[in-house]
């Protein structure tokens, strides 16, 4: 497995969840237990929360290049598991008759505006970026590894809500980018016409009476000619040309 094809390795998004994920199961490890969480569910629901955010941006874009729709799919997962626990965050505040930060606090822009490096891996990518995580989860112990929970679920909070805008912006950019050149699908579909339209050319098939284009053999799915073999345009949809055959 060459593992530098993984391109997720080089996402901020990517990095970002894991920095969110190891800060959440820190969070656990420290302030959940047999009395505010007897059946250990918070704990299964947050850590499971925070490992889907990772898990989904990497299969997602593991599928870039065979099915955009999934890799779209998939990424907006993360965002809907990173909105859960943002909400187990925002909980925890408020079972504590605490609020989050205002967006114009202090506290709330100097952990907002705390800056991801860019990933500089060369030959051994998985070391290198593991080290690369630690690194990025480093900028944010002043706050998350101390002894008070309601400023390390405060900066979770915001780092939930940070990386949810940023999945936000990677779904618009894959969107444009599937507009213009489709998916997987879209692709063998034109692959598959373009074959059959270039078997109808060789076979002598008529000319569309409409736009002139070569027609390609299609059996009716329906109608009272459902199963019988037609001429049909190759250029349909956009042209609904046909012909009889015989």
């Amino acid at each position: 497995m060459e593992i530098r094809n993984f391109g997720y390795y080089w996402l901020d998004t990517w990095v970002m969840a894991n920095v969110i994920q190891l800060a959440t199961q820190d969070f656990c490890f420290r302030y959940l237990n047999h009395t505010n969480d007897p059946c250990g569910r918070q704990f299964d629901q947050m850590t499971q929360a925070a490992r889907s955010a990772p898990a989904n941006i990497a299969e997602g874009n593991s599928r870039h290049s065979t099915s955009k729709e999934t890799e779209m799919k998939l990424t907006d997962v993360a965002r809907a598991s990173l909105a859960e626990l943002a909400n187990d965050y925002l909980n925890w505040l408020l079972i504590h008759e605490a609020v989050p930060w205002s967006m114009n606090s202090q506290e709330y822009k100097t952990i907002n505006s705390v800056q991801l490096d860019r990933p500089e891996y060369r030959d051994d990518v998985l070391h290198q970026s593991s080290m690369h995580i630690l690194a990025q989860k480093h900028k944010f112990d002043s706050w998350v590894n101390g002894n008070d929970s309601l400023v390390a679920a405060n900066c979770l909070l915001v780092l939930c809500n940070r990386l949810v805008m940023m999945l936000r912006r990677q779904l618009e950019h894959l969107l444009d980018e599937f507009k213009v050149e489709g998916g997987f699908t879209e692709g063998l579909t034109a692959e598959r016409l373009a074959h059959r339209t270039q078997k109808s050319v060789d076979a002598d098939a008529p000319s569309c009476p409409l736009c002139g284009k070569p027609m390609i053999r299609r059996v009716a799915k329906k109608g009272i000619n459902s199963g019988r073999e037609f001429w049909s345009c190759s250029g349909y949809p956009q042209c609904n040309g046909t012909r009889n055959i015989g």
